[in-house]
């Protein structure tokens, strides 16, 4: 993570929910112009949907969709449990829409017609929050059994030896480790750890979790860190026994 960004510099994903398709055709060119990998939703139920599956670091949501109402995709996200900052795009300018928006969880509402650079700014600064916490858990060590997550420095030691981690097994390493107690699918840690577009196949994720084992359990055929959820996928444990 460089800069408070995610890895390799790149800014966050930002997925837009607008029926508009010139206005959000707009916004998605801006904000890719800045950096941000962008999605892009049509209607309500193809934004929560993409929402959920995505995990995007903020949604820009229009409130007047088809399918689903704005409101309702937001109170859905947060029902689910998605953190990401969420800014509203609406027309109606009164105090009272604005403020159910707040109280759904919406972190900005911004009301149409709306300059281009403002929104942009507007981004930039919801996303602010986030990165600062970003940077403060880089400083913090994670540490399980003999093994000490440095996520600064990128690395990882057993014992008083470095770990020889290859870039997806510390990224992958690192999602479990902070998610510990959590069982996660194939299909999800592909996504959080390689990426949306990557075109891989659940077996990558065995391999490496086969890999990882060898490297930070002290009896890879019987892990108590990295298990095996039957029917599901793998979750990480502080040092339960058991796979």
């Amino acid at each position: 993570m460089k800069n408070g960004y995610p890895q390799d510099g790149q800014k966050e994903t930002i997925l837009v929910v607008e029926d508009d398709e010139s206005l959000a055709r707009g916004i998605a060119h801006n904000l890719r112009f800045e950096g941000y990998r962008v999605l892009q939703a049509a209607d309500g139920e193809e934004g929560l949907r993409l929402a959920c599956d995505a995990r995007p670091d903020l949604v820009i949501l229009d409130l007047m969709l088809p399918r689903m109402k704005g409101l309702d995709v937001l109170a859905a996200l947060r029902e689910a449990g998605v953190g990401a900052q969420v800014i509203i795009l609406s027309a109606r300018s009164q105090e009272a829409d604005k403020v159910a928006g707040l109280r759904v969880g919406a972190d900005d509402y911004v009301t149409k017609p709306f300059g281009v650079n403002e929104l942009v700014a507007r981004v930039e600064a919801a996303l602010r929050r986030p990165r600062e916490a970003r940077r403060r858990e880089a400083e913090e060590s994670l540490a399980f059994g003999d093994v000490t997550i440095l996520p600064g420095r990128r690395q990882a030691t057993r014992g008083d030896a470095e770990l020889r981690l290859t870039a997806r097994e510390f990224d992958l390493l690192y999602f479990l480790a902070t998610h510990p107690d959590r069982p996660f699918d194939r299909d999800t840690l592909l996504r959080q750890v390689w990426g949306w577009e990557y075109e891989g196949t659940p077996r990558t994720i065995d391999n490496f979790i086969r890999g990882l084992r060898l490297k930070i359990e002290v009896d890879p055929s019987s892990p108590r860190y990295l298990l095996t959820v039957l029917g599901v996928g793998y979750r990480f444990s502080r040092g339960s026994n058991g796979s």
